[in-house]
């Protein structure tokens, strides 16, 4: 395992070096501009991009595109963390790449997507990692259904890029009274798939929402 690690290690820095990411947007995820094959993205969000290698299944690589100092405090938490059966490990890092555990699995956000049910289990393994990681002296955050994956029949959240955040956020908390409240009732139910197109306006709904209910905060506040 170790020699397999370390080969990919290079191609990970070999990657670094060639891959070009940019983000147009803070609110929406970085694009993948070049990358060498025979290389494929595995996905993208609000601050990286991550890869995977067709020769090497186990690790896959995390660039960021933008924030790029942020990577520290992932490091950081990752350090913090361990070894836990809800989150992934970083097992190496570069200026601004990380190296780590591949999880395979589906997101919530796919699991509705393809009608595939989400069992409480889940939500409840997803809860105890929070409460490990926050007994770890790190604050979840950022925690959403394109962050939260099924894998092996177990919860697990694959990105803690904000767990150094010291700031209350509602997402995870949010995203389980829709699962008690509304997906429980309906689509455990009677699974349906539902289009990206319409999971997106209500992602972007969400989005507005929590704008809008942080300025009311703020206005009571003041």
């Amino acid at each position: 395992m170790i020699e397999k690690l370390q080969e990919f290690i290079k191609l990970a820095e070999a990657l670094d070096k060639e891959a070009v990411i940019v983000s147009d947007d803070e609110f929406d995820p970085v694009k993948t501009i070049t990358y060498p094959k025979p290389w494929i993205v595995l996905g993208c969000g609000n601050y990286a991009a991550v890869f995977a290698h067709p020769d090497h299944m186990d690790y896959v690589v995390k660039i960021y595109g933008r924030a790029k100092e942020g990577i520290k405090d992932e490091i950081e938490v990752y350090s913090r963390l361990g070894r836990h059966r809800g989150y992934s490990q970083c097992y190496y890092y570069g200026e601004r790449f990380l190296v780590l555990k591949r999880i395979f699995g589906t997101t919530l956000f796919d699991c509705v997507h393809k009608g595939m049910k989400i069992e409480p289990t889940i939500i409840d393994e997803i809860d105890a990692a929070l409460d490990y990681a926050r007994q770890r002296g790190l604050y979840p955050h950022d925690v959403h259904g394109k962050n939260v994956m099924i894998s092996n029949g177990h919860g697990v959240i694959v990105d803690v890029s904000d767990f150094l955040v010291k700031e209350d956020c509602g997402k995870w908390k949010d995203l389980k009274a829709a699962y008690h409240k509304l997906y429980r009732h309906t689509l455990y139910r009677f699974p349906i798939k539902i289009p990206y197109n319409v999971l997106n306006v209500v992602r972007i709904g969400y989005r507005w929402y929590r704008k809008i209910s942080k300025i009311g905060k703020k206005g009571t506040k003041n």
